[in-house]
Formats: structure tokens, C-alpha cells, sequence
């Protein structure tokens, strides 16, 4: 009697086990196809991060507000906590793709294919398309995630390999991604705090004209039309001042000769670059902001140089900062180059 009963308790223990089994953790190709299905699904979303970046000599820390609609409109939207003059904007709509600073009537537009050229950490189809494009991406759940190593694909940084893109079991979007360098260590971070499936947009949503107005602009622009009004143009030198920021990583090269041109309305600063490898760094700013003008075309790709928005080409960098246009130019360096360049273009200003 007691065989028997043991046998009916392996018979009850191994059925258990096999139901449990039947209801478990779904497999990796399960969840692709659930991932591949919300992407093919959705009529877009609306998402907010934090990205820290450590890809400079300094963290930097942004916040991001991510709009998709279907079929190929995007409005990502950059803060940075560094940045007192406002944010830039990654727009594509039917006219093109752009990056818009607003608080300085700036824009670029770009003869690329974003955001299909690339990774794109803070874009959830990105993130999709990477975990099915990479046939050796690994696998794992956690109790509330599904987790996901994958290869990534950055056209000008190849120190950033690999990824972590965390997916929330429930909704099977996007929580947090880890992008990570060559020894796996995560350089930057991507936390979604909000995701909304579907949403409303407006008609103007992703139109340029919409974008590059904002609240605070207006009320930067009516101030200094109440000032132009009650008083002239002020001529205080002091005002013409520029705080000359210099890369903290140049190739190897060192300064040969630094050149200060006094504009109408600012100032600019050319410094040139002696090395094995030469390179040019310009910085301009200006006392008034320009009239809104057709935005400036550029051949090139869009990327991130953790403290702003850069505009990349073959032999040029340019990308503005906290009021100040910087272009960074060579024949020598290459495109990588380029970006370790500007990226490390932040923190002390040289008089």
C-alpha cells in the first residue's frame, strides 16, 4: 500500500510539474513574435525616458519625449539638464528628417534614413529590429522583464558593441536599454518612465512649424522685443564675450594657433589643431537670436554627442550648445574621430 502511494505521489508530482511547464515563461521565439506583433499592431505611441550618457569625460543626463505615429513619423524630443537654452528636436515628417534648437531658430535638415540607419536606443521599433536582426542575441526573464543582449549597430561609434533592452512581460514595451562598450560595461542608459500604446495626435503634431515654436521661446522673443523697444542696441563689449570651451581629447594633436573675429551681433573663435592628424574647431554665438530662416541642408548622419545633437558628414561635425554654434572640421580624421572629438568638446571654458 505504501508502493502504491509513493507511485500516486509521482504521478501527481510529475503532472504538476508538466502543467507548470505547459503555463511557464514563454521562449525566445515566443517573444519575438509577441514584440514583432505590438510593432505591426500599434498606430504609434507616446513614451518619456531618461538617458544618462557616459560615452565623454562627464555623465550627462537628458530626458526625452518619444512620439511615433505610423506609417514614418517621429518627433524625439532631448532636454538636457545641462543645456540652459532649450532643447533639441529629432523631427521626421513628410518634408524630411530634421534636428530643430528651437530657443535658437536653428534647424538642420538631413539627406539621410533615419531612423532606420542605425540603432536608435529611446525608438521601440529600433529596439525590435535589432533583437530580430541578431541571430546570436541571448535570452533570459527576470520576474517582471524579458531581457535581451543583443548586437547593435552604430554607423560612427564602434566602441558601443552590444546592448541589454529590457521588455515588461505584461505590455512587451520597452523599460529600460543598456548600451554597452567592448568589456560590457553599460555607457548608456535609457530608462522608460512612461509608455502609452495608440495614442491621439494632432494634425500639427509633427509639423516643423509647431516644433519650432515653444512657450518659453515666445516669451524669450516678446521680452526682447520690450527691450528693443524701450531702449537701443546695447554696444557693452562685455556682452561680446565667448567662453572658449577646447576638446579634452584631440588625436593627438595640439593647438597651433587660436583666432578671435568680432561679428556684428557676437563673436567667433577659430582654433586650429596641429598634429599627425589637423583638424579645425570653430565656436560662434550671438547676442540676438536669428529670424527664422530655411532650415540649413546637410549630407549626413544624426548623432548623439551626449551633450547635444550632432550633425555629421564626411569631414564635418557641427551641432550647437548651450547657446554657442560649435563646427568641427578635418580632411584627417575620421568619421569616429570626428565624434570622440565633439564629444569631449564640454565642461571648463578657457579664456
Amino acid at each position: 500500500m505504501r508502493k502504491l502511494n509513493f507511485s500516486w505521489k509521482l504521478l501527481i508530482l510529475g503532472l504538476t510539474v508538466f502543467v507548470l511547464a505547459a503555463c511557464g515563461e514563454k521562449s525566445q521565439e515566443d517573444v519575438v513574435e509577441e514584440l514583432q506583433q505590438n510593432v505591426e499592431e500599434m498606430t504609434g505611441y507616446k513614451s518619456q525616458a531618461e538617458m544618462v550618457m557616459n560615452t565623454g569625460q562627464e555623465e550627462q543626463n537628458f530626458t526625452i519625449d518619444i512620439w511615433h505615429q505610423k506609417e514614418d513619423f517621429y518627433r524625439v524630443a532631448l532636454s538636457s539638464k545641462t543645456d540652459e537654452k532649450g532643447s533639441q528636436i529629432i523631427l521626421k515628417n513628410d518634408e524630411g528628417v530634421f534636428v530643430l534648437t528651437p530657443a535658437l531658430d536653428k534647424s538642420f535638415k538631413f539627406q539621410t534614413e533615419w531612423p532606420d540607419n542605425g540603432s536608435q536606443p529611446y525608438l521601440y521599433q529600433s529596439l525590435v529590429e535589432d533583437v530580430v536582426a541578431d541571430p546570436e542575441a541571448t535570452f533570459e526573464t527576470t520576474e517582471n522583464a524579458y531581457i535581451f543582449k543583443t548586437k547593435t549597430n552604430y554607423q560612427s561609434n564602434n566602441n558601443l558593441p552590444f546592448q541589454e533592452i529590457y521588455f515588461d512581460k505584461e505590455s512587451y514595451t520597452p523599460t529600460l536599454v543598456k548600451v554597452l562598450d567592448k568589456d560590457s560595461n553599460p555607457l548608456v542608459e535609457v530608462k522608460f518612465s512612461s509608455f502609452e500604446m495608440n495614442p491621439t495626435f494632432n494634425e500639427d503634431d509633427f509639423s516643423m512649424e509647431k516644433n519650432m515654436s515653444s512657450k518659453d521661446k515666445g516669451e524669450e522673443d516678446s521680452k526682447d522685443d520690450e527691450e528693443d523697444a524701450s531702449s537701443p542696441a546695447s554696444t557693452d563689449p562685455s556682452e561680446n564675450v565667448l567662453e572658449v570651451i577646447m576638446p579634452e581629447y584631440t588625436a593627438g594633436a595640439e593647438v597651433m594657433e587660436k583666432r578671435e573675429v568680432d561679428l556684428e551681433n557676437g563673436k567667433r573663435v577659430i582654433v586650429t589643431f596641429d598634429g599627425e592628424k589637423n583638424f579645425t574647431l570653430v565656436q560662434e554665438n550671438r547676442n540676438s537670436v536669428p529670424t527664422l530662416n530655411a532650415p540649413q541642408e546637410v549630407e549626413g548622419d544624426i548623432v548623439n554627442l551626449g551633450h547635444a545633437i550632432g550633425a555629421l558628414s564626411d569631414n564635418k561635425i557641427e551641432w550647437s550648445y548651450n547657446g554657442v554654434d560649435f563646427t568641427l572640421a578635418s580632411e584627417e580624421l575620421t568619421r569616429e574621430e570626428l565624434v570622440q572629438v565633439a564629444q569631449s568638446v564640454q565642461g571648463k571654458a578657457v579664456k
